[in-house]
């Protein structure tokens, strides 16, 4: 009798901007602008056999108390630009681009997206996210503000249009008359009719090796959760915990059945970090260091002040959590949303976590700002990772190094050789494109050939 055959594990690699998760100051840290650094981490995950390397954008510099906040100021090439050139040097690894669907529009959308899946042969990405955020507007001719539901609202019919336009062309008919010489392609229009957009003609490039780009979504609200098991090939997240993984993941899932989708067509994917040591003591040791470089004393007054909305700047980041209650000025951090709920709310939930465990506000802030992290040596970390696919709580994971570039240069060396060796990771690419790397099937039928006059 034979078990359960193993999940294969689906890994990708994100390159962080400079914020609290990167260890920007550290010496071993290297330019968040130069090309070299997207090359070193591309290649890396690529001789990790990784799926897809993940580029996160921000459409403007954060703003902390009236001035540039510079703790995480970084200046980011454009998405496009970069994951281009990366199709230059590299030959498998899938490109994964974050562009925002509240600011731009479908037709250019799917041009620069459809024009990526082509120059690399069927391996782009789009992590289609949203914005509600006016000051980030600003930036844009349409700016203004949209409530929650109106963005993705939005964002649902910017992706319908998107594909409706890319899979315009998955039933035309090539007609070739040579004799008559004649070469042309019946292309049908798109016209589209919607609450939001006006579109009518014909899209300007034929599908790629993969059909069109792969489509990830992030988003944790209902809101989100329903727009990713619509659209989605794959959701980016984040849980702390295995159970909670395992909550997502199911209740994920469970919705694709009434868009007429199975649960092997979308990937769960959360985001996760990793430090890895000689023993399991010298893994927690390199863990606590690295989290007192990420949270810095500056970073966690910052952060505190996001929640309390006022300046805390003559507080001790090593002492007890403000006496002061927070106040309802949201704005003092413009630029990126750390949190939707009611401020005294979290902050009494703050001040009760801090009092049972004895923790300082930089302690606290440590805590609250953790991501899913795997600590150990590379056969511990491959075994919690394992777990995780195995046990349904993800599909895999997109992995944040603390590090730029060199960062995920460890795992690949030592953790995929541990994966492999449990029987969970692939040991060679066996496809050319992302959709192959995840297993998804091409969402075209083959173009029709047709041949009025035919020549040998």
């Amino acid at each position: 009798m034979t078990g359960k055959p193993r999940k294969q594990i689906h890994l990708a690699a994100h390159f962080p901007g400079v914020n609290n998760t990167t260890v920007w100051a550290d010496p071993a840290s290297a330019s968040q602008v130069e090309f070299e650094s997207f090359v070193h981490l591309a290649k890396t995950a690529e001789r990790g056999l990784f799926d897809f390397f993940f580029l996160a954008e921000g459409l403007r510099l954060r703003e902390h108390r009236g001035r540039i906040h510079d703790l995480d100021v970084v200046g980011r090439p454009d998405t496009f630009t970069v994951l281009n050139a990366l199709a230059g040097v590299t030959d498998k690894l899938g490109l994964a681009g974050t562009i925002n669907s509240t600011y731009n529009e479908p037709f250019e959308l799917a041009k620069q997206f459809a024009s990526l899946d082509h120059l690399s042969g069927g391996r782009a990405a789009w992590n289609v996210v949203t914005s509600s955020d006016a000051f980030t507007g600003e930036n844009f001719r349409r700016g203004g503000y949209l409530e929650h539901g109106q963005r993705y609202q939005r964002a649902a019919e910017v992706v319908e249009v998107t594909r409706e336009l890319w899979d315009s062309w998955a039933a035309d008919t090539l007609v070739i008359d040579r004799a008559a010489g004649v070469f042309a392609r019946e292309v049908p229009e798109t016209r589209h009719r919607g609450a939001q957009f006006d579109i009518a003609g014909r899209f300007v490039l034929p599908p790629s090796p993969q059909g069109h780009p792969v489509l990830l979504q992030a988003g944790d609200s209902d809101d989100g959760r329903e727009f990713g098991a619509s659209a989605a090939d794959a959701i980016f997240t984040g849980h702390g915990t295995l159970e909670a993984g395992q909550r997502f993941y199911a209740d994920v899932k469970g919705r694709l059945a009434k868009y007429g989708r199975t649960p092997d067509e979308l990937k769960i994917l959360p985001a996760a970090t990793f430090v890895l040591g000689d023993s399991a003591q010298d893994a927690e040791e390199r863990a606590r260091h690295i989290r007192l470089q990420q949270v810095g004393p500056q970073t966690a007054i910052a952060f505190l002040e996001q929640v309390w909305g006022r300046e805390l700047s003559g507080y001790d980041p090593d002492g007890p959590l403000p006496d002061v209650e927070p106040t309802d000025n949201v704005d003092i951090t413009r630029g990126r949303v750390r949190h939707a709920k009611d401020p005294r709310a979290v902050a009494a939930d703050w001040r009760a976590r801090a009092e049972a465990e004895n923790l300082s506000i930089r302690e606290l802030i440590i805590e609250v700002t953790a991501r899913q992290q795997f600590v150990g040596t590379p056969a511990a970390v491959a075994e919690q990772i394992d777990t995780y696919v195995q046990g349904d709580a993800s599909d895999g994971f997109i992995l944040v190094p603390h590090l730029t570039p060199g960062g995920l240069d460890e795992f690949v060396d030592g953790v995929v050789p541990e994966l492999q060796e449990r029987g969970s990771f692939r040991t060679e690419y066996t496809g050319t494109t992302l959709r192959e790397h995840l297993g998804l099937r091409h969402p075209h039928r083959h173009s029709t050939v047709h041949e009025g006059a035919r020549a040998s």
